[in-house]
């Protein structure tokens, strides 16, 4: 009963400091609602319409999914291809993420540039690339092998494309991972006369295992939720993100659409839940206080050759296809004529010009306004206790686990009608953007209070500054950085996303990456390849000012 007491005082406690304080209540309050209709309420309307039929409550929908084949079968294509791709991937990002933290290798800076590039292109410019390598007039199989009825599309082309442009997120978990682990525990086992190789099986690997396993489980999510690539590329490899998005505006059978993408929820869901409440808890990573450096290995010659060898190769790929894009902007017909033309320039310029505007302009509307929710999310997440803020928590990283498909199908259903007819708007488009990109910012956010002493803030208050005033002059400032990561972080998925705008796009309104789809669709190749190359230079520019505008004004106040 008195743990009843205490809980009930607690809770008296949190309300009555939320009441001295009307403008943190408030915005609690209007964090808490946004959240409920622009997360939760798309998705219950997608839930909603999937078990409808004729008006009624009914698991119709699904019984007919369950009864025809092609539908389930559909469905076991993206697990597999989701663990296959996960797999392949996580193995080379850790191969990556050893090599440049625990080896002796050369070329160092360069492997880890091309270790991040596809995160900053669009998710079909792999796809892209591996057609005109090795599509049916590709350079390489046609022109350079003979091959006439090599086919990339279907399962291998999917699974050459998601790894290569998936492997960054395993590096840049695993790099993370790496750098945490006390390099003392690696020094002991080698002064004990332990081989390398020893150190690395019974040291090194299985204190990496919650980041493996945590990578593996973000690729998994992030390869069901692909639209792009399967679009183009699956053939008749079907995959759920494409059938129901072919379901719902091709075959306008939205009860089908919206029962098809819940499925591809179901797995998506689970991986996220179980990578962020059980991996995400698990660590054995030792942290002594101390400073210290990585432990690099000196490696047998042979290991070293072979490991630079792998990362050489995997590194030359990546600048390979991107190499391939941009001489695809400038050959008049790829596969039949070489020659080279500005034409694919002009008809870009005619045909995207206003698209690139529109892109330009939500994305750099969109970016500021989810850096700074993200940063609040964060702050109220770890430094204020309020009813509801582990549901809070929850729901605002839950729409990182939602497929694209489930959010585009979702905001379709829920703001076509008023009082909330957004459909068609740019505003739409906005908020697609914002509670979608919010997460990584969010944990950005939460990762770096973690790491400043409470005490400062706490000394801010026992001076009579209140939540609003310690956020502003004090939280912000010393969270800059990670406000950076979610900045840009924002502003590359706003310029790159596909699935769930593909939905919400209208004439008014367009998208650069969907214009480069429509465009690869219809294989007019040379100007799809000028729009991807403008998309990747509009990034690395406006990444570039992000930098320089945070490093050379530091929010200081804005008071």
């Amino acid at each position: 009963m008195s743990k009843i007491k205490k809980n009930l005082l607690n809770k008296v406690n949190e309300i009555q400091r939320l009441i001295n304080e009307p403008l943190l209540l408030l915005i609690i309050i209007l964090i808490s609602f946004s959240l409920i209709l622009f997360i939760l309420f798309p998705l219950f309307k997608v839930i909603q319409l999937s078990l409808t039929s004729e008006g009624h409550l009914s698991l119709d929908i699904y019984n007919y999914i369950f009864h025809h084949q092609w539908l389930t079968k559909t469905f076991f294509n993206s697990i597999l291809l989701g663990v296959i791709v996960a797999s392949l991937a996580t193995l080379i990002g850790f191969i990556f993420a050893f090599a440049l933290n625990r080896t002796d290798i050369s070329f160092k800076p360069f492997f880890r540039v091309f270790a991040m590039l596809p995160i900053i292109s669009p998710p079909f410019m792999l796809t892209l690339s591996v057609i005109l390598l090795l599509g049916r007039n590709g350079i390489i199989t046609r022109h350079l092998l003979g091959l006439k009825n090599f086919n990339i599309y279907g399962l291998k082309g999917l699974v050459l494309v998601q790894v290569m442009g998936m492997f960054p997120i395993a590096y840049l978990v695993l790099d993370g991972i790496l750098k945490s682990i006390n390099p003392e525990l690696e020094d002991s086992a080698m002064n004990l006369g332990a081989s390398w190789g020893s150190v690395f099986s019974t040291v090194t690997l299985p204190l990496s295992v919650p980041g493996i396993a945590s990578a593996w489980l973000l690729i998994f999510v992030t390869s069901l939720a692909d639209f792009a690539n399967p679009m183009v590329l699956s053939g008749k490899f079907d995959v759920l993100s494409v059938q129901a998005y072919l379901q719902f505006t091709g075959m306008f059978n939205m009860p089908l659409g919206s029962a098809l993408a819940i499925l591809l929820l179901i797995p998506s869901l689970i991986a996220f839940l179980f990578q962020k409440y059980w991996v995400g808890k698990k660590s054995y990573i030792t942290v002594t206080g101390k400073p210290y450096s990585s432990r690099i290995f000196t490696v047998k010659r042979s290991v070293k050759y072979f490991i630079m060898s792998f990362c050489g190769l995997i590194s030359g790929m990546v600048l390979l296809f991107y190499i391939i894009v941009i001489m695809g902007s400038f050959f008049k017909l790829w596969g039949l004529d070489y020659s080279l033309t500005l034409d694919h320039f002009k008809y870009s310029w005619d045909i995207g010009l206003k698209t690139i505007k529109d892109t330009v302009t939500l994305s750099a509307i969109a970016t500021p306004f989810t850096g700074i929710l993200a940063m609040i999310i964060a702050f109220l997440v770890v430094r204020k206790n309020f009813i509801g803020k582990k549901s809070m928590e929850f729901v605002s990283m839950l729409s990182f686990a939602v497929p694209g498909t489930v959010v585009g199908i979702g905001y379709i259903l829920a703001f076509n009608k008023p009082p909330f007819l957004l459909t068609g708007t740019g505003l739409i488009l906005v908020l697609c953007f914002i509670f979608r990109n919010m997460p990584v910012g969010i944990e950005s956010g939460v990762a770096a209070l973690s790491q400043i002493d409470p005490a400062i803030e706490e000394a801010a208050t026992n001076l009579g500054a209140d939540s609003t005033h310690i956020f502003r002059d004090i939280t912000l400032p010393l969270i800059q950085p990670a406000f950076f990561a979610g900045l840009s972080y924002s502003f590359i998925r706003c310029m790159t996303a596909v699935s769930a705008i593909i939905f919400l796009v209208s004439a008014r309104w367009n998208h650069l990456t969907i214009l480069i789809l429509s465009e690869t669709e219809i294989m007019r190749l040379g100007p799809a390849c000028v729009l991807c190359t403008v998309l990747i230079i509009v990034v690395l520019v406006a990444i570039s000012l992000i930098r320089k505008i945070t490093e050379k004004r530091p929010i200081t106040t804005f008071g």
